[in-house]
C-alpha cells in the first residue's frame, strides 16, 4: 500500500511537470499576462530543484514519513492556489509552491523505498518509479490537451486533489518507520548557500535561453554570483557541525563515477524530448501530436529494460553490467540521431534511435540510484539520493540551455523565430524558402546529437569505472548502523 502511495504520488508530480505546457496559450488568453509566460514553467522547475537536497538532508535528520506528508500538502496546497488562480502573476507564485512539493515528492519517493526495501530487492521498485516519468512525459502533453478541450484549464490542477488525499491518507495508515531523534543543528548557513547558489544557477540558465545572451551584463552577473556562493557553500562546508552536504560524500568511490554518469545521462536525455518533437514537425512534416506519439518507442524501451533490469538485479545480486550497457545504447542511440534526413529513413533511424536511448535509461537510471544507496551509510541515504536527483534536473536544464542556444547559433539568419515556436508554418513557405528553412533545422539538430555523442561516451567511460559492491539484503530501517538511541520504534513492518 505504501508503494502504491508513492507511485500515485510520483504520477502526479511528474503528470504536472508535463500537462501544464500544453495548456499554457490557453492560460495567457484567459488570464492574460503575456510577459509571465516562461515563468509558470521555469517558477515550477526551480523551486523542485532547489529544495531537492533540503528534503533529503532533513529527511535523515528527522525522519522519511513527516517530510513525505508535508511533500504531497505542499503540492496539494499549490495545486489548488493554480486552480484558483486569478492572474498570471499569482498562477506563477502558486506553480512556485507546487515546485516546493513536487521536489520533495521527487527526491522522497527514492528514500522511501530505500527504507522499506533491501538495495537487493529494490532494482525492479525503483525502476517502475522510472518509468512513470517516461509514461507521463509522453501522455501529459495528451492529458492536457483532452482536458483544455472538454472542460478548462483549471482542472488540470484539481484532478491532483483526489489522488493526492488518498496518498495521504494511505502513508497516513501504512507507513511505519522508526522514527529518529537526532539532537543536532540544522546547518542553516550552508542550506541558503547551496540553495541560492542552485536557484542562482537556473534563474542565469532561464535568462540566457530566453532574455539574454551569454555575454550580456546580467547573465555575467548572475554567473559571478552564483560562482560566489556556491564557492562559499563549499568553503563553509568542512567547518559546519552537521553540514547541508557532508563532502564525505564526494570522497565516495561510487558517487564519484555514478552521479557524473547520471547528470550525463539525463543532459543528453533531455534532447531527445526536446528537439526531436521540433525536428518531426519542421523537417517531416508530421502534427504536433503525432510527434508525441512517435515518442512512444523510446519509452517503452525504457519501460520494457528498467522492468527487466530490476528483475534481473534482484535474482542475481549483480548491477554494474546495466550502467555500462545502458551508456553504450546511449552512444548508438544518439549516433542513429545524426543520420536523420527528411525522408521517410529519416523517421525510421528517429525511432530506432529513440528505442536504444530509451532502453539505455531503463538500463543505466534505476540502477544508478540503488547503487548510492547502497554505497552509503544510512545516516546519509536521504542526502546522497537527492544529490542524485538534484544532479539529473541540472543536468537536463545546463543542457537544454547550452544546446538551445547553439540551435539559435546555427539557425540565425537562417530561420525565423516564429517558424521554431510554431514549426507547422513552415511547410506552409513557399519554394525554395521552405526547403531551405527545413535544411536549416535539420542541420542545427544534426549537430546538436554530433556534439552530444561525446558526451554519452564520457557517461559510459564513468559507467565502465564503477566498481560493484556487493548489494545489501537488509532494508536501510534494519540497518544495525542505526543507533538504539536515535529512533522510537514504529508500529511494525514498515510496509504493510
Amino acid at each position: 500500500m505504501v508503494y502504491a502511495a508513492m507511485m500515485a504520488a510520483t504520477a502526479l508530480s511528474a503528470l504536472n511537470a508535463s500537462t501544464v505546457g500544453t495548456a499554457l496559450t490557453t492560460i495567457v488568453g484567459d488570464l492574460g499576462g503575456i510577459r509571465a509566460y516562461t515563468w509558470v514553467s521555469t517558477s515550477y522547475m526551480l523551486t523542485s530543484t532547489v529544495v531537492t537536497p533540503l528534503f533529503g538532508k532533513f529527511s535523515d535528520l528527522y525522519g522519511r514519513k513527516p517530510l513525505i506528508q508535508l511533500s504531497i500538502g505542499v503540492f496539494l496546497l499549490g495545486s489548488i492556489m493554480c486552480a484558483l488562480a486569478p492572474s498570471m502573476t499569482m498562477l506563477v507564485v502558486a506553480r512556485a509552491i507546487q515546485g516546493i512539493g513536487s521536489g520533495g515528492i521527487q527526491a522522497m519517493s527514492f528514500v522511501v523505498i530505500a527504507d522499506i526495501v533491501s538495495p537487493r530487492d529494490r532494482g525492479k521498485y525503483v525502476g517502475a518509479f522510472t518509468s512513470i516519468w517516461a509514461i507521463t512525459s509522453v501522455a501529459g502533453p495528451l492529458v492536457g490537451g483532452v482536458i483544455v478541450a472538454t472542460v478548462s484549464w483549471r482542472w488540470i490542477f484539481l484532478v491532483n486533489l483526489p489522488f493526492g488525499v488518498l496518498a495521504l491518507v494511505m502513508i497516513h495508515r501504512f507507513l511505519h518507520l522508526p522514527t529518529i531523534r537526532r539532537d543536532t543543528k540544522i546547518d542553516a548557513l550552508g542550506a541558503t548557500l547551496l540553495t541560492s547558489g542552485v536557484a542562482s544557477m537556473i534563474l542565469t540558465i532561464s535568462w540566457i535561453s530566453e532574455e539574454y545572451g551569454w555575454s550580456s551584463l546580467p547573465t555575467l552577473t548572475m554567473v559571478c554570483v552564483t560562482i560566489a556562493l556556491l564557492s562559499g557553500f563549499l568553503l563553509w562546508e568542512p567547518h559546519a557541525i552537521n553540514p547541508m552536504l557532508p563532502l564525505h560524500l564526494f570522497k565516495n568511490h561510487t558517487i564519484q563515477r555514478i552521479v557524473p554518469m547520471v547528470t550525463l545521462v539525463a543532459a543528453t536525455m533531455s534532447l531527445v524530448g526536446s528537439f526531436m518533437p521540433l525536428f518531426l514537425q519542421s523537417v517531416t512534416g508530421v502534427s504536433p501530436t503525432n510527434s508525441g506519439l512517435l515518442l512512444v518507442p523510446m519509452m517503452a524501451g525504457l519501460t520494457v529494460s528498467s522492468f527487466y533490469v530490476g528483475r534481473w538485479t534482484t535474482q542475481t545480486g549483480r548491477y554494474r553490467i546495466w550502467p555500462i550497457g545502458g551508456t553504450a545504447f546511449l552512444v548508438v542511440g544518439l549516433f542513429m540521431l545524426t543520420l536523420l534526413e527528411d525522408s521517410g529513413r529519416g523517421i525510421m533511424f528517429a525511432m530506432v534511435g529513440m528505442t536504444f536511448i530509451g532502453i539505455c535509461t531503463g538500463a543505466a537510471m534505476p540502477v544508478s540510484t540503488t547503487a548510492i544507496q547502497n554505497s552509503v551509510d544510512v545516516q546519509d541515504m536521504g542526502v546522497a539520493t537527492s544529490l542524485s536527483v538534484l544532479c539529473r534536473s541540472l543536468g537536463s536544464t545546463i543542457s537544454l540551455a547550452a544546446f538551445g542556444s547553439l540551435l539559435n547559433a546555427q539557425v540565425l539568419g537562417k530561420v525565423k523565430s516564429e517558424y521554431l515556436q510554431k514549426p507547422r508554418l513552415i511547410n506552409e513557405l513557399p519554394e525554395p524558402a521552405r526547403t531551405d528553412t527545413i535544411n536549416a533545422v535539420s542541420d542545427a539538430i544534426v549537430l546538436i546529437y554530433q556534439v552530444a555523442v561525446p558526451l554519452a561516451i564520457i557517461a559510459f567511460l564513468f559507467a565502465y569505472a564503477v566498481k560493484e559492491i556487493p548489494l545489501r539484503t537488509h532494508a536501510a530501517w534494519q540497518d544495525p548502523s542505526v543507533k538504539a538511541a536515535e529512533v522510537s520504534p514504529g508500529d511494525g513492518n514498515p510496509a504493510d
